[in-house]
């Protein structure tokens, strides 16, 4: 009667955790005419079709009609499905289902791949050059002393645990334009940046410490997929690389790399579930200047690249005063005007609101 009692009760409880799991729909079951990519999470679906374009450097329009996307009418989109199946097929076959080949391997931004290699233009060809050995005797940093060296460059341990909100304002410049923007922060992993777009919108990206999402004045928000989440997650840790290690079960130094003139130590941090993520501290001053995250997609990897610059000191902290986000598809940089720490900031600040964001 006893085993009765547990069994049953394991049961119930699988069946209300089942209950409970909000359910994934399928590419299929959101879109029509999906044939190529069915089994697909719906929310995965419009990141492939960005890992194409940018891959082949075309729009949606090479392959689609605008309007009515779920039409054959093109015959770039058979071609397309075509291709998707191949690479799928290499990956399957020669690489034990790794997703090893993608558009990119062939295409390489280009609507046609190249299959001829380019001749030589010149009498000294350039060739990578090898990374040099550390010198003789000269100690290698532990993935330890990186993190030592950078909490030291900002001002210690104790004067970061200190602070616990910062609110920032500034502009955001990308193509040529500035928006402006305000940007809030609570210890230890809350975060919203609110970019003007017009005198009466705003636009909203949010990690409430737990769920990312997305918004814009006059429309319901929408929750982050898990992909978008575990992102914003990183931006929203206040004290980042002081949690590198409670992070990342995986953690380990990588080999020195130039960012902007500077060379860099790295390290590269892993869990399971998620591509790999590389920071990089400039080996003079110990200051994280680039951190480099991925996002898988059914067709390939989307990497993203954020460069910190401009560090200035407040409140006996250094923090940087600009950061440039990097993606295939593009980019833009924030610097900032205004930087205030320990203010107060109510949590309902970064909650996702009810229907649609004011």
């Amino acid at each position: 009667m006893k085993l009765f009692t547990v069994v049953l009760a394991a049961a119930c409880a699988a069946v209300s955790a089942s209950a409970q799991a909000p359910e994934v729909k399928t590419a299929e079951q959101v879109y029509k005419n999906i044939e190529q990519l069915k089994g697909t999470p719906a929310a995965q679906l419009n990141a492939a079709m960005q890992f194409i374009s940018v891959s082949l450097g075309v729009d949606c329009e090479t392959c689609h009609v605008a309007g009515k996307f779920e039409a054959d009418d093109k015959n770039a989109k058979k071609t397309a499905r075509e291709m998707m199946a191949m690479t799928a097929a290499i990956n399957k076959d020669s690489f034990r289902g790794q997703r090893q080949v993608t558009c990119y391997s062939c295409h390489r931004g280009s609507l046609r791949p190249v299959a001829v290699p380019p001749v030589e233009e010149s009498d000294t060809p350039t060739r990578p050059a090898p990374s040099a050995p550390p010198a003789a005797g000269t100690p290698v940093p532990t993935v330890d002393d990186i993190i030592a060296k950078y909490l030291t460059a900002v001002g210690g341990a104790d004067a970061m645990k200190k602070i616990t909100s910062r609110t920032m304002t500034g502009t955001v410049m990308a193509m040529g334009s500035e928006t402006a923007i305000d940007l809030y922060t609570k210890a230890p992993n809350k975060r919203v940046s609110i970019s003007h777009t017009s005198p009466t919108s705003e636009s909203f990206t949010a990690f409430d410490g737990t769920a990312g999402w997305l918004g814009t004045t006059g429309h319901a928000a929408r929750e982050m997929s898990p992909t978008e989440a575990f992102a914003s997650s990183l931006d929203a840790d206040f004290y980042l690389v002081a949690h590198l290690k409670d992070l990342f079960p995986q953690l380990r130094r990588g080999r020195p790399a130039e960012v902007a003139g500077a060379m860099c130590e790295t390290i590269g941090g892993s869990k399971p579930g998620q591509p790999p993520v590389v920071f990089y501290f400039d080996q003079k001053t110990g200051l994280l200047l680039r951190m480099v995250r991925s996002a898988d997609t059914p067709m390939g990897r989307m990497p993203t690249q954020i460069d910190y610059a401009d560090y200035r000191e407040v409140d006996g902290v250094k923090t940087p005063w600009r950061w440039t986000l990097a993606r295939p598809n593009g980019r833009f940089t924030i610097q900032l005007k205004e930087v205030k720490n320990n203010v107060a900031i109510d949590d309902a600040k970064f909650a996702r609101p009810e229907g649609e964001v004011r």
